[in-house]
C-alpha cells in the first residue's frame, strides 16, 4: 500500500528500477498469498473449533491440526516467490515504469506459462475458493445445528464469527478473483485480453482489501472498539485539560511593577 500511494503521488515508478519492481511484487505477492491462505486455513479450522473441539485439546492434535498449517501458510510463500520471482533469471527489460506495480510483469508471467498457471491456480484461485466454500458450508452447518439444538445464544455467537470471516472472504474474492480470472486467460489464451481494463482499474482493486480491512476490523471486534475509545477518550481528556489551563493563564492580569517609585 505504501508503495502504491507513492506511485500514485509522483503519477510514475521511482526508482525505476528493475531491483526496486522486483522486491515490490515480491513482497505484494507474498503478502496476499500469504493472507489467502491463512484465512483459508483458518475457515477450515472454524470447523474443527467448533463441531470438534475435544480433538484440539490434545497438544499434538493441536500443534499437526492447528500450529503447524498456519505456520505453512506462513513459510511457503515466501519461499515460493524467493524462487519464482527474485531468484528467477531475468534481464529487467519487461517492466513498465508508468503503471501501477510495475504492471506487475514478472518474467515467470511472461516466459513461463507452467509456473504462471500454477501461481494463479494455486497460490491465487486456490485459497479464495476453499475460503468462501469453508463458511458457506459453515453456515449450513451451524443453522442445521441450531435448529436442532434450538441454541439461541451460541447461535448468537457463532453468528458473529461467521460474519467476521464471511466480510474478510468478500474482501479477498472482490479484490482478486477479476484479476485472477483476466490473468488466466492472458496466460492461456489472449495476452492482450482485457489488458486496459487490467491496467486501470483490476490492479488497483487489490487495494481494497487494505481499505476496508480496518473497518471490517472495528466494526466486528468490540474488544478492540472499547479499546480505541478508551484511548482516544482519554486523549480528549487531556487536551481539555491543558486547554482549560492554558485559558486560566492567559485571563489572569498581569501585576506591574514599577521599580522606580518603589525605590
Amino acid at each position: 500500500m505504501p508503495l502504491t500511494l507513492h506511485f500514485y503521488l509522483l503519477g510514475y515508478i521511482s526508482p525505476a528500477s528493475p531491483i526496486y519492481c522486483t522486491w515490490w511484487t515480491a513482497f505484494e505477492y507474498t503478502s496476499f498469498v500469504s493472507s489467502a491462505f491463512l484465512l483459508a486455513a483458518i475457515s477450515v479450522q472454524r470447523h474443527m473449533l467448533i463441531f470438534n473441539g475435544p480433538f484440539l485439546k490434545k497438544p499434538w492434535m493441536r500443534t499437526l491440526l492447528h500450529d503447524l498449517p498456519l505456520i505453512l501458510c506462513l513459510i511457503y510463500p515466501v519461499l515460493f516467490y524467493l524462487f519464482a520471482i527474485i531468484l528467477y533469471p531475468c534481464d529487467g527489460t519487461q517492466w513498465d515504469y508508468t503503471n501501477n506495480g510495475c504492471g506487475f510483469a514478472d518474467c515467470y508471467f511472461a516466459f513461463d506459462k507452467v509456473l504462471g498457471t500454477f501461481d494463479m491456480l494455486v497460490n491465487s484461485a486456490t485459497p479464495v475458493i476453499i475460503d468462501i466454500t469453508a463458511n458457506v458450508i459453515l453456515i449450513v452447518r451451524v443453522a442445521r445445528q441450531k435448529r436442532r439444538l434450538q441454541q439461541s445464544v451460541a447461535w448468537r455467537q457463532q453468528r458473529r464469527m461467521i460474519l467476521q470471516l464471511f466480510c474478510l472472504s468478500g474482501l479477498f474474492f472482490v479484490a482478486w478473483m477479476p484479476g485472477v480470472i483476466i490473468m488466466l486467460v492472458q496466460m492461456l489464451y489472449d495476452p492482450m485480453f482485457l489488458l486496459e481494463i487490467q491496467m486501470d482499474y483490476l490492479f488497483d482493486l487489490i487495494d481494497v482489501e487494505y481499505v476496508f480491512l480496518p473497518w471490517v476490523s472495528l466494526a466486528f471486534f468490540p474488544e478492540l472498539n472499547k479499546w480505541m475509545k478508551k484511548v482516544f477518550s482519554c486523549r480528549l481528556a487531556i487536551n481539555q485539560v491543558g486547554t482549560s489551563r492554558q485559558q486560566q493563564l492567559d485571563s489572569k492580569p498581569v501585576r506591574v511593577v514599577n521599580h522606580s517609585a518603589m525605590n
